[in-house]
């Protein structure tokens, strides 16, 4: 049986968003609370303004994959933003929930010191799932491995 730290911070996305939390609960029960959101548009966005800088003269045989990108991005954005709250809060163990592509995009993004924290991944979309259930389903999956 795995448990969840009070110092454990969770990470729940999807190719449009990624949710960060902490748990401010048990490790049987969970208490999660919403300490940013990342908009995946928003990475995008900030993204595109740096590729329009760019000469766009060449053109690719197919067209982008827009949603595999966006994904991407977001995690790479979820991977910096934990590296800086891991220097400015610190967090003893990470959990990430999200779609298999999703979580293997995060895999990547993750600098090996915050892979090392990694207690559990789950591959499930529960993005659009209120707090309480989200813990509810990780506190079951915890407790099952």
């Amino acid at each position: 049986m795995t448990r969840l730290s009070k110092a454990c911070w969770i990470v729940v996305a999807d190719e449009e968003k990624a949710l960060l939390l902490d748990n401010r609960g048990t490790g049987l029960a969970p208490v999660l609370h919403l300490l940013k959101r990342i908009d995946s548009a928003e990475v995008l966005a900030q993204s595109d303004r740096s590729a329009r800088d760019r000469d766009h003269s060449q053109q690719t045989t197919e067209p982008p994959d827009y949603h595999r990108m966006a994904g991407q991005a977001l995690a790479t954005a979820v991977a910096g933003h934990l590296e800086q709250a891991r220097a400015e809060h610190g967090f003893e163990q990470l959990v990430l929930i999200a779609p298999p592509q999703v979580l293997g995009a995060l895999r990547q993004a993750l600098p090996e010191s915050l892979r090392d924290e990694v207690l559990a991944e789950l591959p499930k979309t529960l993005t659009g799932h209120p707090l309480p259930h989200i813990a509810e389903l990780l506190a079951e999956a915890l407790a099952a491995s």
